[in-house]
């Protein structure tokens, strides 16, 4: 077969990608639609269309702003890409092949990904908490509609899923996984964090995300779901570090192995920032020597560690548009379930009747746990805890239960997680 730059330029037709989410990492996916060779963004969607306009206006690319559907299929029918507020819309739209939600968006991005499967159009999530809290009823979607549902290549999930890949094609077998992190602070807030997102050009909400630590735990129980793996402890180790290698000494891999199941965890502080590894073993005698022979050394042997320094978001996303559209392949989904969730934890003392204000906010993070460990008295998903009230005094740090809140179990995005938690290790709304 030949390899994917030859195939998408030898394509007839360009491969139509339709993007929800105009925002930092949407702009960017335009842009790498723009250059990629077989690829086509057809139209785009955020709730403030001027966003939308000014991404396509700063990247020279003809485009106009669309009511309805109607007039959308029409922009896009003219060679232009179609502008709107309503990703709902390019769910639908038949020009479309690929669908990208990058929006940041909760419950709205998990309703598009439904509409796009059911619509029989392949689905590429780039928002990891929608991905994480229905991607079963979005995986079972996808399999009815005969489509592909998948997480991002280029976002942690996706890369460590190919490291994962390689050294199971190397005889090699898994014990963990994990991620790099920079800087952690369970408290931070959209006002706390201000300076540092302003440099990063980040919404406050998602960069709180980024630091208080629930974006990593969702994107560690991506993986947990999608490879039968599992967290150590709550919230996982996360050692600090300055060198990967010391990972050697920071876990009990004998004690691991021993467990039976791989799992997934973080160091703190090693550079670069933003890298992933995976840590696997060989009991076999010469492959152990073998690996001493070369000179960048993974360990001393059973277990070796290997690391990727970097994660490339919307530029490593076109291979896996391109992978789902061109071979029906999907990189990582959740075929297990739930075997992990994020549940809230307070980040300060919380008072009865006070409402929750979810991701990147600040009243909560997150912390991934095994959903068998928490049948019997369920935890609030940090996915479902926006705009519900408190039913009793939380102090902080302390974990909220989902008959600690009042919430409304018809709401669309219970809904819709009711659906993805009817599977394996969850209970039912």
């Amino acid at each position: 077969m030949a390899d994917m730059l030859t195939r998408l330029e030898s394509l007839a037709q360009p491969i139509k990608v339709a993007i929800v989410g105009a925002g930092h990492t949407g702009k960017a996916l335009l842009y790498q639609c723009h250059i990629t060779p077989g690829m086509e963004c057809v139209a785009i969607a955020d709730i403030d269309v001027p966003k939308a306009v000014d991404a396509c206006t700063t990247l020279e690319c003809k485009h106009e702003v669309a009511s309805d559907q109607a007039s959308l299929q029409d922009v896009i029918a003219r060679g232009a890409i179609g502008v709107c507020e309503n990703g709902e819309f390019l769910a639908q739209c038949e020009g479309v092949d690929v669908l990208i939600e990058s929006s940041s968006a909760v419950a709205a991005g998990g309703h598009f990904a439904a509409v796009a499967l059911e619509s029989g159009i392949h689905v590429v999530m780039m928002n990891a908490e929608a991905d994480l809290i229905f991607g079963p009823h979005l995986m079972h979607l996808a399999e009815r509609n005969g489509v592909v549902y998948t997480s991002s290549d280029g976002d942690q999930p996706g890369v460590m899923q190919r490291l994962v890949r390689e050294i199971r094609l190397w005889g090699f077998e898994l014990v963990m996984v994990g991620n790099i992190k920079g800087f952690l602070d369970r408290y931070a807030n959209p006002t706390t964090i201000v300076p540092e997102a302003d440099k990063r050009f980040l919404d406050y909400k998602m960069c709180t995300a980024y630091t208080d630590g629930t974006k990593l735990c969702v994107e560690m129980a991506l993986m947990a779901n999608a490879l039968n793996l599992k967290a150590d402890v709550p919230g996982m180790h996360g050692p600090r570090t300055d060198d990967i290698l010391n990972v050697f000494d920071l876990f009990d891999f004998e004690r691991l192995h021993h467990d039976g199941t791989a799992v997934v965890d973080y160091v703190l502080g090693a550079k670069p920032y933003g890298g992933v590894f995976v840590v696997a073993r060989t009991d076999n005698p010469f492959q152990q020597k073998m690996m001493n022979y070369f000179p960048s050394r993974q360990g001393n042997g059973p277990f070796y560690v290997f690391s990727r320094p970097y994660h490339l978001c919307h530029v490593e996303a076109m291979q896996c548009v391109a992978e789902a559209f061109l071979d029906h392949d999907a990189l990582l989904v959740p075929t297990h379930g739930f075997k992990t969730n994020v549940y809230a934890y307070a980040k300060r003392d919380l008072c009865q009747g006070e409402k929750l204000d979810g991701i990147g906010g600040y009243a909560c993070y997150g912390l991934i746990e095994n959903c068998s460990e928490n049948v019997d008295l369920p935890g609030l998903p940090i996915c479902l805890a926006d705009d519900i009230v408190l039913k009793r005094d939380i102090a902080k740090d302390e974990k909220i239960f989902l008959r600690d809140v009042a919430y409304d179990a018809t709401r669309a995005d219970y809904r819709l997680y009711a659906l993805a938690a009817g599977g394996p290790g969850m209970v039912t709304l």
